[in-house]
């Protein structure tokens, strides 16, 4: 075995990361009028700086921005593409706890004509000597949470042109972040993973879609975004059940989606959660091509801060690899520290100890 020298690393992690307290003022106070956006985004060079060279210093060999710009880990994408109009809504029913109050709809023809996440990007290629990675959220998660609800008849009497031009969307998004010098893109989703939760199909069933058929659809939907990506560019894709405040939404093992999206996509890599029983089993990892591709186990969580024990995070790899060769394995959190600027409920050195011991553990086990 050996560490790998190309994405995904054998130490990795999905991207966001907790907000230092005082960027979660400074956005306050922009809320309420009380500094200007320069301000802002003075505030969030400099934090983002800090947050490269932390992970630099750690060990990783790749880096993120942390999110720290955004306040929605999928909402702030959206709401840069053509057709997408924001309104006020139900909030999302995540367990215990429910998000800010926002939806979108597709009232227009979908594009891509350029994003404010490009220069975000480039200020991260700029000060980064890891690889840098920019994380997007994944097609299949536009469509999946809104449904055919959202989505206009007047624009889209039929749902196949909506499909073609999201891909066609995400075709010039996967351009435009390769020519600002983009290596490693993570497409983050979270419509794959609750489709396996028999009370997430049952809702889908209510929005006018019919979830036994969606695997299949997203399939070729992530095919379709992808065509035409670089050679020298690796797209990976995490799968999450829901990460908001350190709860979740489904339940449920990969069986019902397994084939479909390791056998039938054509990514670089997969980012598991396997946090908890919740993920169910690997057995769904016999569907995992031989080759060059990658399985990211999410085996710590980014919920909490206690730190797991080493040897039961092996034991789990170990597991794994009944099903999956060992080489073809890497390791990272299950998700990421804070998929919306509130934050999981764990304190910044710990989830930098975390990110540490993911390090440490990559170079016990691949050397």
């Amino acid at each position: 075995m050996s560490q790998r020298t190309t994405p995904p690393f054998r130490a990795d992690h999905v991207g966001s990361l907790l907000r230092p307290p005082a960027l979660k003022e400074a956005r306050a106070k922009r809320e309420r009028g009380e500094i200007a956006a320069d301000a802002l985004r003075a505030l969030e060079d400099k934090e983002i700086e800090k947050v490269i060279k932390k992970q630099e210093e750690i060990g990783l060999k790749l880096a993120t921005d942390g999110e720290l710009r955004r306040s929605w880990w999928h909402f702030d994408f959206f709401r840069g593409l053509d057709g997408v109009t924001f309104y006020a809504t139900d909030a999302i029913q995540f367990h215990g706890v429910q998000t800010k109050a926002e939806g979108i709809k597709i009232d227009g023809k979908l594009g891509f004509s350029g994003h404010p996440m490009l220069e975000h990007f480039k200020f991260l290629k700029a000060h980064a000597r890891a690889v840098p990675k920019m994380t997007i959220p994944a097609p299949s998660t536009f469509h999946f949470r809104q449904g055919r609800a959202a989505i206009s008849r007047q624009v889209y009497p039929d749902l196949e042109p909506f499909f073609d031009d999201l891909a066609g969307a995400y075709r010039k998004a996967i351009r435009a972040f390769y020519d600002a010098g983009c290596r490693y893109l993570q497409l983050d989703d979270t419509a794959w993973s609750m489709i396996c939760d028999p009370n997430e199909r049952a809702q889908s069933v209510k929005r006018g879609d019919n979830p036994d058929a969606l695997p299949q659809r997203y399939a070729r939907l992530t095919n379709a975004a992808l065509e035409g990506k670089p050679a020298d560019m690796t797209i990976t894709m995490h799968s999450c059940r829901g990460n908001f405040r350190s709860t979740f939404i489904a339940s449920g093992g990969y069986e019902f989606v397994a084939e479909h999206l390791l056998a039938h996509t054509n990514l670089d890599g997969y980012f598991l959660e396997y946090d908890t029983d919740r993920a169910g089993g690997f057995e769904p990892l016999r569907f995992f091509p031989k080759g060059k591709k990658q399985v990211v186990l999410g085996l710590v969580t980014s919920k909490f801060g206690t730190l797991e024990k080493k040897d039961a995070v092996k034991r789990r790899i170990d597991e794994a690899t009944k099903y999956i060769a060992l080489d073809q394995l890497c390791l990272s959190p299950q998700c990421g520290f804070a998929s919306t600027e509130e934050g999981n409920v764990l304190a910044e050195d710990e989830q930098w100890a975390k990110l540490r011991m993911i390090v440490e553990l990559a170079d016990e086990v691949w050397g």
